[in-house]
């Protein structure tokens, strides 16, 4: 039975959790394989809105295994605030799985997020705040705190003294903040201990398990390509790696074992925070597009930039992830528009670019070369066949799948789970 990886093909906010939770209705396992609570999910069942950072959506389908996989970087504050509110609305995450080998977030990795962000003034990248590259930082230099060390006091002291030792050197001398002890970090541990014992798991052995007996194991990526720290836009991007192949380091799943690769893609494009993007909208119509399309971001509340549908990325993704299908979302934003745009290659200088440029610099100033599509005026909310959608959708989407590296298996046409339309079953 398939393993299966959920991508974002853009810079983020496509739509991945209401796939996942479309997905999860039939799957056994969904793993969140990257990023912490800067990563956020809406999903609505039932007409019912949940705003999901650190779970993975598949906690909403009941008889699914919602794991979070050892490639996350785990505020374990935030996500007892999440499983609290959740379970107040009769949600039941008894059955969530942490990895011991995720990384924790500590309360000195906010400070430095924070602090180094002011300090790059102009440079800033425009990250959350939430400290997920300062621990991603700590990882990579050996110097993180994980899962499992909070059972074990004295290997949690070593680690917080190893990671300190620097950080209040740069704290106190360079952004004249204080100095963070060692003891205040194992407190702020302590209450979150024996709560969170029962959920740690050696879920790389679990999920593999679970494919050898046959079952279904979804991969949720957050973030998404164009935010991967190797192949997006650097150094506008997240600490980690969102695209396909960082679903397998994130889980412990191999390659080998995945069958289907689902790329998520916006009917438009958004983008938050700095960085560059091409057909990003400056007028009345992209204030449209944010005020229709409800583009704010679900943990920071932050407006998402917004631009037409950029055809270079959504060939770019699917070469990189290697997609098998892609999911085209919230093509009911587009509905009563005379004329819709897409991007289909850039110019930079005079020259023609039909694909991504090499370099930052020409990307930075790539200007967008347009096709115009005739849009529709009905409304496609209640369409659930392809037949449904009026001929103008119908060759939006069509022509989206011919220029974009691959086939448009669902399209989304409302916020709700059952908004959706299935050209192809992305479980056959």
């Amino acid at each position: 039975m398939p393993a299966i990886v959920v991508v974002g093909a853009q810079w983020g906010d496509e739509g991945k959790g209401k796939t996942t939770d479309i997905l999860g209705t039939s799957v056994d396992y969904v793993v969140k394989p990257n990023g912490g609570n800067n990563a956020g999910h809406t999903v609505v069942v039932g007409g019912e809105k949940y705003e999901l950072k650190l779970l993975p959506a598949g906690i909403l389908s009941p008889n699914v295994t919602p794991v979070i996989g050892n490639g996350v970087v785990v505020n374990l504050e935030a996500l007892f605030e999440e499983i609290d509110a959740l379970e107040s609305r009769g949600a039941d995450t008894s059955k969530l799985r942490v990895s011991a080998n995720a990384h924790l977030v500590a309360p000195y990795h906010q400070t430095m997020d924070k602090v180094t962000e002011r300090f790059l003034g102009k440079r800033a990248i425009g990250t959350t705040g939430r400290g997920i590259g300062p621990a991603y930082m700590d990882k990579i230099g050996r110097l993180g705190i994980r899962v499992q060390d909070i059972f074990d006091e004295s290997i949690l002291r070593q680690k917080i003294e190893g990671s300190l030792r620097q950080k209040n050197e740069l704290l106190v001398k360079v952004y004249n903040r204080r100095a963070v002890s060692v003891e205040e970090i194992v407190e702020y541990f302590e209450p979150f201990i024996e709560r969170l014992r029962p959920y740690v798991a050696e879920t790389e052995l679990m999920l593999n398990e679970a494919l050898d007996r046959g079952e279904v194991v979804v991969m949720e990526g957050g973030q998404a390509t164009m935010l991967d720290v190797d192949h997006g836009t650097y150094p506008f991007v997240t600490s980690s790696n969102p695209t396909a192949g960082g679903s397998c380091v994130g889980t412990g799943i191999g390659p080998t074992r995945i069958n289907r690769v689902v790329g998520i893609v916006k009917a438009y494009t958004t983008r938050v925070g700095a960085g560059p993007f091409p057909t990003e909208l400056f007028d009345e119509m992209g204030e449209y597009l944010q005020k229709a399309g409800g583009e704010f971001g679900v943990n920071t509340g932050r407006p998402r930039r917004c631009g037409w549908y950029d055809a270079v990325i959504a060939r770019y993704a699917a070469r990189t992830n290697g997609f098998t299908d892609y999911v085209l979302t919230k093509l009911d934003v587009l509905t009563g528009i005379d004329r819709i745009p897409v991007c289909v290659g850039y110019e930079v200088d005079g020259q023609r670019f039909d694909e991504m440029p090499m370099s930052q610099t020409d990307f930075h100033h790539a200007k967008p070369v347009f096709e115009y599509f005739d849009g529709w005026s009905e409304d496609i909310t209640a369409a659930r066949t392809f037949d449904d959608l009026p001929i103008n959708a119908q060759k939006y989407v069509l022509a989206l799948e011919e220029i974009s590296g691959c086939r448009m298996s669902v399209i989304g046409v409302g916020p709700d789970r059952e908004q959706s339309i299935v050209r192809h079953d992305l479980l056959d």
